[in-house]
């Protein structure tokens, strides 16, 4: 029986830190917090988003400068671990804090596995497309505490042999900060050199798997948002195989009515999200943040296929590369206006807390939870053949 003292939390990305960041300011000052910072945050190309994580006065943030990142996920992946694990050797944590599917969430899930530090999993049990979907199970089966965003996602883990005294519903943690005081739109707007009155949004990431298709369907895309003629505010993808592609078409895009940026701190991004015409591109904003406020979303493309299934979520359209169709996406986007709170009502940060405070009688040694119906098929057959 324990109740966790010292924690670390991993951030890789923007994204992951803008779900993090509720949770990690929850419980600062209360009990023992550390950050591992590493990936996307250090790169310049990305806006070396670690600065933002140090000017939220995050204390005991950890910047894994020795990391050499090389563009190849596997390569990045190990040489990841190597500097995890040694963090870990010093700071001597009860709890490492990972989120979603990203190779930095791996890393975390291995090394805390390896070290015998208990893990909890921040948005598994998750579907989508691309390589993601498979990381994010290999991390659920390394974990040993799973925080989702709703039933369906705990259904799921169970599934997966996960036993479900370690499954919290917490919700998705950064619509606690979507619900707080943002920053004033024009103050953003003077902030970040935006001129526009009404803009949509771009984000657009690699799906990896699809590595060969990736400057087509780009292209594509960029072909019919220019004939939209909206304007358009698009952000640079995450930094999987196949980025270089992406943001070389993006630059050759710039133009008055379409700006890129590397990043934006999170509570700008959600200002701009929340005053957007409509979201556009392959990013979980478009479903998970998107929904929240009832922004129209159009997804294109397999990177969120099966995230966006769910009969509650209803401000999303989903279109494969066709110029044509996109732009129908585009002039349709008035009746997608439509909010959820399917992932989360805003409490995440206080069921995190009670999860933390509640005292864990769970062994560090994981076993397969068998399901009814494999029970049941495996006593059929020891009946079958043995009787």
């Amino acid at each position: 029986m324990c109740c966790f003292k010292r924690i670390v939390f991993i951030s890789g990305t923007r994204a992951d830190y803008g779900k993090l960041k509720p949770l990690i300011k929850k419980v600062e000052g209360r009990i023992d917090t550390h950050v591992f910072v590493c990936g996307m945050h250090l790169l310049k190309q990305f806006g070396e988003t670690f600065k933002h994580i140090l000017s939220d006065g995050c204390k005991n943030v950890f910047c894994a400068k020795d990391i050499g990142i090389t563009g190849r996920m596997d390569v990045d992946l190990a040489h990841t671990i190597i500097s995890l694990s040694n963090y870990l050797q010093r700071i001597k944590p009860d709890l490492l804090v990972i989120h979603g599917d990203r190779i930095d969430a791996l890393a975390g899930a291995i090394a805390g596995m390896l070290n015998n530090v208990f893990v909890a999993h921040i948005e598994g049990g998750e579907v989508t497309g691309a390589v993601d979907e498979s990381i994010r199970h290999a991390i659920t089966k390394m974990a040993h505490f799973h925080l989702v965003s709703n039933y369906e996602s705990k259904v799921r883990i169970q599934q997966l042999g996960e036993s479900k005294d370690r499954i919290y519903v917490i919700g998705s943690p950064d619509i606690d900060a979507m619900f707080s005081a943002l920053p004033d739109l024009e103050v953003v707007k003077k902030q970040y050199k935006i001129f526009y009155a009404n803009y949509a949004i771009l984000i657009y990431h690699p799906v990896t798997t699809e590595y060969c298709h990736i400057e087509e369907h780009v292209k594509t895309l960029l072909e019919a948002l220019s004939a939209s003629r909206q304007n358009y505010i698009a952000i640079r993808p995450n930094n999987d195989f196949g980025n270089d592609i992406i943001i070389r078409e993006l630059e050759k895009n710039i133009s008055p009515t379409f700006k890129v940026f590397s990043s934006f701190q999170f509570e700008s991004f959600l200002t701009l999200l929340k005053n957007a015409d409509f979201i556009i591109g392959n990013s979980s904003a478009g479903i998970r943040e998107a929904c929240v406020y009832g922004i129209p979303s159009i997804d294109v493309g397999t990177r969120q296929s099966g995230r966006y299934q769910s009969q509650y979520l209803k401000n999303a359209q989903h279109v494969q590369y066709s110029v044509q169709d996109i732009m129908r996406c585009i002039d349709n986007i008035g009746d997608y206006r439509v909010k959820s709170d399917y992932f989360g009502k805003g409490n995440s940060a206080d069921l995190f807390w009670k999860f933390i405070r509640s005292p864990v009688d769970v062994s560090i040694q994981k076993q397969f939870v068998d399901s009814s119906e494999t029970e049941n098929a495996i006593s059929a057959y020891i009946n079958e053949v043995c009787f």
